[in-house]
């Protein structure tokens, strides 16, 4: 007999309710919306579009980790539907970052590099925090991809801040924070359709066969 859409394999059931993925998923969620908070008021402070992309990262990712808790042990289909909701907010951040930064090309910005610096490196520490304890749940269904993705996305894109810290620091220039928040549209843009062709493929599975 065909499975149903409403069935979920019972590994993959067992996944998603276990304590653990939960607890992780709450840790998460909590850290990402003090993140942005954070990020977000030492980016306007310091005129950095690249530490604004990353707070506006982490209230993406705030909103991605409650979408996975409320649909933690749901069937796989309704499970593969959040995931794509989350590819499409990846991708619409990704799209706003790339024209945010070219704006700040044509209009010019004066970012400050030592608060780059600083919050860069509390930004990282805490993505690391998150992705290590993320690490094991990396090869699940695409809601649980979509989480790895994000967090190992973030962790990438604050070792770019640092980098971007640097550069304006060392070139007195604004150019390199502007790359760097390209360069974190791109890593999102190319995150979603990861997390899109997955959960296409799991919702393809799901539909009854005759």
């Amino acid at each position: 007999m065909a499975k149903s859409c409403c069935e979920t394999p019972k590994e993959d059931q067992t996944a998603h309710n276990d304590p653990r993925w939960r607890s992780v998923l709450w840790i998460a969620l909590i850290a990402n919306a003090a993140m942005f908070l954070v990020e977000m008021v030492a980016g306007v402070t310091a005129g950095s579009r690249a530490l604004q992309a990353d707070a506006l990262d982490f209230l993406g990712d705030a909103a991605n980790y409650a979408i996975s808790l409320g649909v933690a042990g749901m069937a796989l289909a309704w499970r593969a539907r959040a995931a794509l909701v989350k590819a499409a907010s990846m991708l619409a951040f990704g799209l706003w970052v790339l024209s945010y930064a070219a704006y700040g090309f044509i209009a010019g910005a004066d970012p400050e590099p030592q608060t780059m610096g600083v919050i860069g490196a509390l930004a990282l520490t805490v993505n690391l925090a998150i992705t290590l304890l993320l690490f094991r749940f990396r090869s699940g269904d695409a809601n649980m991809r979509s989480v790895w993705i994000c967090s190992r996305n973030d962790a990438i894109g604050n070792l770019a801040v640092l980098a971007a810290a640097l550069g304006v620091f060392g070139t007195g220039q604004a150019w390199p924070d502007l790359l760097v928040a390209s360069i974190m549209a791109g890593l999102a843009i190319w995150g979603s359709l990861e997390v899109f062709r997955q959960a296409r493929g799991e919702l393809a599975d799901t539909r009854p066969s005759f």
